[in-house]
């Protein structure tokens, strides 16, 4: 049987990755090349672990179940990326990031890789910068931030709505770099099939050539796994079809421990379900409940008459609407944590007054943001949000009200690593959403 040991260093919590910078055994430059690493996966977590090991002097392959890396999942990410810079000047800092983080984790995260994340937030945004990423900009040429939800300062840095394809797209640069230079070898069009252990200890994989069927075999000094979740064991999910996770599986079977598979995150602002038709579900973005108000009617009669198409929402007054967020929790308002959204909204629709032909989605309204601050100014925060929602619903959101209801979006479980990211198998680490949520990763909401 594996032994859990999670190997965080001694000393404070502040302390800690500073200790384990000038402690950690190196490597010399003269070894690293005759080292080879296996990445598997090219989302923001593979491709940027493959550029960066390969930046270090490693020789690399890298394997995409996709006929490119741009087609990772991580592309669907709209929302934007924390960090603890406080350019907004309003009170946020590393503890703050550390503690929101902690909390939106329900408590559940390991509080040495928390602060981690919040200790390197700052240098990712800076990386990013340098890599191209078009972060949203104000006036003066700074980087502009919004708030997410479960926080009460602005520390998102965004690109509109498309923060994952752009973050995406800064991580393949670096990769194709690597590529170019013969230090990463990329395959196409792979998948993994299983995990090759040589004296207990991860060797490499074996991978099909989606395009002959051919089975391959490929050896490394150790392998990591960046494959993302498994939200597809749900019904629907906002996850592409092809996110199937079969990757960690195969290395569960291996031996590697899964842990938190209950730890399932629901993201309150998804198009409700709208057919039996339909294979997956549609994410609107997270910052969208910086400008929109989430209300239902007051009155199960007002939203049986919207159901049945007797009323419209734009008949009912303020005094007939229930912006329940705004009422249950005043210091947040529509900004509450994702979970807190999603029971809330379960919770008026189960009392009946939810709307749409099903009763299972409430309103995001963005009647008062667009009056205070013109549609242009929307346009330009959430315009191709927007445009995605009128296509999928044929409804005009700049007109009328969204409808939105909580969906499986993000998995904070998987395979158990300790603070090396290492998995139960020595030489397996996993990366991202294929481990187990070490860090309840709010950070992509790309965040996600």
């Amino acid at each position: 049987m594996a032994k859990i040991e999670s190997k965080v260093p001694e000393g404070s919590l502040q302390e800690k990755w500073t200790t384990y910078k000038s402690s950690v055994k190196l490597v010399s430059p003269n070894n690293k090349r005759r080292l080879e690493v296996i990445v598997v996966g090219t989302g923001l977590a593979g491709a940027s672990c493959a550029a960066t090991l390969s930046e270090l002097g490693y020789n690399v392959k890298v394997f995409t179940f996709h006929d490119s890396p741009r087609r990772a999942h991580s592309i669907a990410a709209q929302g934007g990326i924390n960090a603890a810079k406080n350019y907004q000047n309003d009170g946020d800092s590393v503890h703050r990031l550390f503690y929101d983080t902690i909390k939106g984790g329900d408590y559940r995260s390991r509080e040495a890789n928390v602060h981690r994340l919040a200790e390197v937030s700052t240098g990712i945004i800076d990386q990013c910068v340098a890599q191209g990423v078009p972060f949203a900009r104000e006036y003066g040429g700074l980087l502009e931030n919004r708030s997410f939800g479960g926080v009460q300062v602005s520390r998102t840095f965004y690109a509109r709505g498309q923060t994952g394809q752009q973050l995406l797209l800064g991580a393949y640069q670096a990769l194709s770099r690597q590529i170019a230079t013969g230090n990463v070898k990329m395959y196409n069009r792979h998948e993994m099939l299983d995990l090759v252990l040589v004296d207990g200890k991860a060797r490499g994989i074996i991978a099909r050539n989606l395009l002959n069927g051919e089975l391959e075999r490929h050896a490394a000094h150790c392998v990591v796994l960046a494959t993302g979740g498994y939200g597809n064991v749900f019904y629907l999910s906002t996850n592409a079809m092809n996110s199937n996770t079969s990757a960690t599986w195969r290395a569960h079977r291996r031996g590697a421990y899964f842990a938190n598979p209950c730890f399932t995150q629901i993201h309150p602002t998804c198009i409700p379900v709208s057919g039996d038709y339909q294979s997956k579900l549609t994410l609107m973005s997270e910052s969208l409940r910086n400008d929109g108000r989430v209300w239902v009617p007051k009155t199960q009669e007002d939203a049986k008459a919207i159901r049945e198409g007797k009323k419209s929402p734009l008949d009912l007054k303020e005094n007939q609407r229930d912006y329940y967020l705004e009422r249950i929790y005043p210091a947040f308002g529509n900004l509450v944590p994702r979970d807190v959204a999603s029971r809330a909204a379960k919770y008026v629709c189960d009392e009946g007054r939810g709307v749409g032909e099903t009763g299972l989605s409430v309103y995001l309204d963005f009647a008062d943001a667009i009056q205070r601050l013109g549609e242009k100014t929307i346009s330009a925060r959430y315009g191709n949000l927007f445009e995605i929602y009128e296509k999928i619903t044929g409804e005009n959101p700049y007109k009328v009200p969204m409808r939105i209801y909580p969906a499986v979006h993000y998995t904070m479980g998987g395979l158990w690593v300790d603070y090396n990211l290492e998995t139960t198998i020595p030489g397996c680490f996993a990366l991202g959403e294929a481990n187990f949520r070490i860090m309840a990763l709010i950070v992509l909401g790309l965040l996600l």
